[in-house]
């Protein structure tokens, strides 16, 4: 890529931004606030993180420097939106694609549908295939190949795909092999993904509706030094 590769804590937060966009766009751009909370959900993330509003912040800093996210001004406090397409200059399933490999890691085509169902439809698992197969394809006028496919592990059925936002991934390193449910304990699977998912983003909308009011996040204690 031509672009300086991201850190984790800068992809983690674009990540979210991306995500936010599209699932929970009445609290879209967000706050300061809101965005640690959506880095730091429990669900949708691989791995999990404990972030601090610094680490946050300096994250934003450093995407708005590669003109990545931008800052607008809200009614009281400052709000971030990210600029991923334009920047990079994708389509929208591929920027969705590249979204959720940065939330939640390495994954295949077939989980990657299905964890992209709140934010893109696709029409078939052949139809994220070819996105990605662009992706990996991509010429080095245009900034080079931004995913990447990853040997498949022993065991696994089917290899699983990398972003390189970060940078070149390691392809001699293990990949770990899950043990995943297919049939109906897949679908359940699927379903409590997706329950989880919406859980997170009404925390995210009421961390955001706080904020406008001037109210201390749940789970944070009550500020003394209001406004």
């Amino acid at each position: 890529m031509n672009m300086e590769p991201l850190t984790l804590v800068e992809a983690r937060v674009l990540g979210t931004l991306m995500e936010k966009a599209r699932t929970v766009p009445d609290s879209y751009p967000m706050t300061l606030n809101s965005l640690v909370a959506g880095c730091n959900q429990k669900s949708s993330r691989e791995p999990i993180s404990n972030l601090s509003e610094a680490e946050v912040q300096e994250a934003l800093d450093g995407l708005k420097r590669r003109s990545l996210a931008f800052a607008t001004s809200g009614n009281r406090v400052m709000r971030w939106e990210h600029n991923f397409q334009r920047a990079m200059v994708v389509p929208e399933q591929s920027a969705v694609l590249l979204g959720l490999l940065m939330l939640r890691g390495p994954q295949t085509a077939g989980e990657l549908r299905i964890h992209s169902e709140r934010w893109y439809r696709f029409a078939d698992i052949s139809s994220v295939e070819g996105f990605l197969e662009e992706l990996r394809d991509r010429s080095e006028a245009k900034g080079g190949p931004l995913v990447v496919l990853l040997p498949r592990a022993a065991g696994a059925r089917e290899a699983r795909w990398a972003h390189l936002l970060c940078g070149p991934v390691d392809m001699t390193a293990p990949a770990a092999v899950e043990t995943r449910g297919n049939g109906e304990a897949g679908g359940l699977a699927a379903r409590v993904t997706a329950l989880e998912s919406e859980v997170a983003d009404l925390r995210a909308l009421v961390t955001d509706l706080a904020t406008q009011l001037g109210l201390s996040p749940p789970g944070q204690p009550e500020s003394n030094d209001r406004a």
